[in-house]
């Protein structure tokens, strides 16, 4: 029989956000559930981890945008053993979680000296400016363009926020950015911009179903 626990919830930020632990079978899943949609859970962390794998493993400074159940910080942190990672989160009450130790993932990643946990809108943060250019710009905040949980997330995929996250990478930077499946409208605004851009498409199966998600990159010029 399936055990849920409720782990931690929160509307402080605007929105609510619940952390919660699902068991059965021996298997223990933990899940974010954001304004009472699923936003992903642990059962399959394969497309977030390949996010993180297409980063040089040579990067000093790499930018996340978005803490999620800590998945991709870290693998950032065992492929990139001489970087320095910003992590920023919209919730304030899931960095605390991190904090607290509520799960495995989320405590590794907030404990790490190599890891700043920064509460802010990624947006904000690419708007400002930086004292050095990073070496990859990883954005995991929504479900992509086409199903997005915060509408405000939508101009995170235009062409205006785009060129500033761009603008802001070291030659040869990466810019990447996961989505639930694979948009046209955001691949052709990444052709728009200098340097290489393509999709990496990752295949996973859910309860049955077969799902394409997609992860579209940018590679500044050199």
């Amino acid at each position: 029989m399936e055990q849920v626990v409720e782990l931690g919830r929160d509307d402080t930020d605007g929105f609510e956000i619940c952390l919660r632990r699902r068991e059965a079978d021996n298997l223990i899943v933990h899940e974010l559930i954001v304004n009472g949609a699923f936003a992903m859970d642990s059962v399959d962390p394969t497309s977030e981890m390949a996010l993180a794998d297409l980063v040089d493993p040579g990067s000093e400074r790499v930018l996340v945008g978005g803490l999620g159940l800590g998945i991709t910080a870290g693998r950032l942190l065992d492929r990139c053993p001489g970087a320095w990672l910003e992590v920023v989160e919209l919730s304030s009450a899931l960095i605390g979680w991190a904090r607290q130790s509520l799960t495995p993932d989320l405590a590794r990643v907030a404990t790490s000296s190599r890891v700043d946990l920064v509460h802010a809108d990624i947006a904000d943060a690419l708007s400002g400016t930086t004292e050095r250019p990073w070496d990859a710009i990883l954005l995991d905040v929504d479900n992509g363009p086409d199903f997005l949980i915060h509408q405000h997330n939508a101009g995170l995929y235009g062409h205006t926020m785009l060129q500033r996250a761009a603008s802001q990478l070291a030659p040869d930077g990466l810019l990447a950015l996961w989505c639930q499946h694979r948009s046209e409208p955001l691949a052709q605004a990444l052709t728009e911009l200098p340097g290489r851009s393509g999709i990496e498409e990752v295949r996973i199966e859910r309860e049955g179903r077969v799902l394409d998600q997609a992860i579209h990159w940018l590679r500044w010029p050199g």
